[in-house]
C-alpha cells in the first residue's frame, strides 16, 4: 500500500540486476485538479551513500581526490577524471561509520570525529538514492597511510587551499555536485566565520 493516497503502484518490472538494480514501475498518479494519470518511469536503486569533506581551518586546506569516473568520460569529459570530496556506498552500515571507513581506505586519514550537515537526493529524477554529507577537521598526524583505495581504485589524493578549490568550480574543473556543496558550505560556514571571528573579537574588546 502505497504511504502517498495520490499513487498507485500497477507494476513493477526489473530492467537489471547485473550491478545494482534498474526498475521500471508503472503507476497512476492524482493531479492538482483531482483527475488521474498513468505514467512509466525508470528508476535506478544503487543504495544510499555518503561523502565528507576534512577541512584545517589554521592552514585553510581541504582534502579532496581525483579518480576515472566512466559516465563522464562517455559524457564529454575529455580525460574522464573527476576530483571529489571522498565518498562511498553504505554497506549494511550507518551513514558515519560509512565515511568513516571510506575516508581512511581513500585518503589515508584515520579520523573518527565526524559531523553530518546535510541529506540530499543527488538525481531524483532517475536514482533513488539519498547521499549523506559530513565535515571533519584534519591534521597531518592523523594521515596513517598513503590512501588510494582499495581493490580496483586508483584514487589521487589531493590537499587544496579553500580559495584554489573554489576557483577551481568557477573554472569548471571541478564540476561534482556533492563536492560543489561540501565546499561551499566549507567556504560559507567554516572558513568565513573562522576569518571574521577575530574581528569580531576585536570590536567587543574596543566596547
Amino acid at each position: 500500500m502505497s504511504l502517498n493516497p495520490a499513487v498507485e503502484v500497477l507494476k513493477t518490472e526489473v530492467l537489471s540486476n547485473n550491478w545494482y538494480v534498474l526498475r521500471k514501475v508503472t503507476f497512476r498518479l492524482r493531479k492538482r485538479d483531482g483527475t488521474w494519470e498513468t505514467h512509466s518511469r525508470e528508476a535506478y536503486d544503487r543504495g544510499n551513500g555518503a561523502t565528507i569533506l576534512p577541512y584545517n581551518l589554521g592552514r585553510r586546506t581541504v582534502i579532496l581526490t581525483r579518480q576515472f569516473r566512466l559516465p563522464t568520460f562517455v559524457n564529454g569529459n575529455e580525460s574522464g577524471m573527476l576530483i571529489e570530496t571522498c565518498a562511498g556506498l553504505l554497506d549494511k552500515e550507518n551513514p558515519a561509520e560509512c565515511i568513516v571507513r571510506e575516508l581512511r581506505e581513500e585518503t589515508g586519514f584515520a579520523i573518527q570525529n565526524v559531523q553530518k550537515v546535510m541529506e540530499a537526493y543527488m538525481s531524483p529524477g532517475s536514482v533513488t538514492e539519498i547521499v549523506y554529507f559530513f565535515i571533519c577537521e584534519y591534521t597531518q598526524a592523523q594521515k596513517l597511510t598513503s590512501g588510494g583505495g582499495v581493490e580496483e581504485e586508483d584514487i589521487e589524493v589531493l590537499e587544496l587551499g579553500i580559495d584554489a578549490a573554489h576557483e577551481k568550480i568557477a573554472s569548471g574543473e571541478i564540476c561534482d555536485g556533492k563536492t560543489i556543496m561540501l565546499l561551499q558550505y566549507a567556504k560559507l560556514r567554516l572558513f568565513n566565520a573562522a576569518a571574521s571571528a577575530p574581528q569580531t573579537e576585536a570590536l567587543a574588546q574596543q566596547q
